[in-house]
């Protein structure tokens, strides 16, 4: 069994070695072959942002999921199967996109790093409505993907004190994946820890004090930082993006908007905003994003991790009126 898995594998790394240029071209010299960097192949723009950040000048990194794309709907190329093979460390989310967790299983990779053994993951649904868990689809319904083991929630890097947890993981591999340069990849993740642990502190202080503690948003991504912070999440779709609420849901959320003062309806910059426009219009409610972090496009409020964290945190009081 373990040789047909690994044919197909040995076949396209032989391709891409063949073809190396046509590779390049297309998504930056092959991950393990960056002139002495270390090759990190990272499996969307969460893992990759640590990567990068603790990395620095000792790592080469490319990302599986290109900018635009909606990670929950990736799809893998046998070009990037051949590049995972390659890697030195792979950095992924399993779970979070099912075509990822096959190919990094065929891949063979010694070093990788699965962000969800590194810190607690948690049942999350819209508050006291579980849509988005295994409770909220068990009629089935069919159309979730069923994220997260169990139907835990994958979503922990929008809690800034969970993605400082991966972020030690993410660092310890770098060190063993390359001793040479351990105390640089040590100082970083100090660093960016650091940054992270100020971010929390931001949210907390920001978020204290509000005239309502209920957000809703397009799909249930956001429970951590609810959790985190006091708030809560109602969703409009489950934790599948792309799926579509029922009219009943539709109009328990018009009721919920009234009895729980909400403000705003969030959609997000990856995934379609028309339920979210939809209900807002419905109930005389403002639009406003709330961005995922899913990946990080034009599109984006801010260019980076923590320039977002910090849109979603200023609309986020606009929203729910912070005092």
């Amino acid at each position: 069994m373990n040789v047909r898995r690994l044919i197909p594998a040995a076949a396209l790394a032989g391709a891409v070695a063949l073809g190396a240029t046509a590779l390049t071209a297309c998504s930056g010299a092959a991950a393990g072959t960056g002139g002495g960097k270390v090759g990190v192949t990272a499996s969307f723009y969460p893992m990759a942002f640590l990567a990068e950040q603790i990395g620095k000048d000792h790592v080469k990194v490319d990302s599986l999921t290109k900018p635009g794309v909606e990670p929950h709907d990736l799809e893998i190329t046998p070009k990037q199967t051949a590049q995972l093979g390659e890697a030195d460390v792979v950095v992924y989310l399993k779970s979070l996109q099912p075509a990822v967790d096959k190919a990094v299983a065929q891949s063979g990779v010694k070093n990788v790093v699965d962000a969800a053994t590194l810190t607690a993951l948690e049942t999350h649904g819209s508050s006291g409505h579980d849509h988005g868990t295994e409770e909220g689809h068990a009629e089935g319904e069919g159309h979730d993907h069923s994220h997260g083991e169990a139907g835990k929630d994958p979503h922990v890097w929008l809690d800034p004190s969970k993605y400082a947890e991966i972020a030690k993981g993410v660092g310890a591999a770098l060190e063993k994946a390359d001793p040479d340069h351990a105390a640089d990849y040590k100082k970083n993740t100090d660093e960016l820890v650091g940054k992270l642990t100020a971010l929390d502190t931001e949210f907390k202080d920001g978020l204290q004090n509000t005239a309502s503690k209920t957000f809703i948003t397009t799909h249930s991504a956001f429970g951590y930082l609810a959790e985190r912070y006091g708030l809560d999440q109602e969703a409009i779709s489950g934790v599948d993006p792309e799926s579509e609420p029922s009219p009943a849901r539709m109009k328990e959320l018009q009721g919920l908007a009234k009895q729980e003062n909400v403000s705003t309806v969030f959609f997000e910059t990856l995934a379609s905003d028309k339920t979210a426009r939809t209900l807002a219009a419905d109930t005389g409610l403002k639009t406003d994003v709330l961005d995922p972090l899913e990946g990080i496009t034009d599109k984006s409020q801010g260019a980076d991790y923590f320039e977002v964290m910090r849109s979603n945190l200023k609309n986020l009081q606009k929203a729910l009126g912070a005092k």
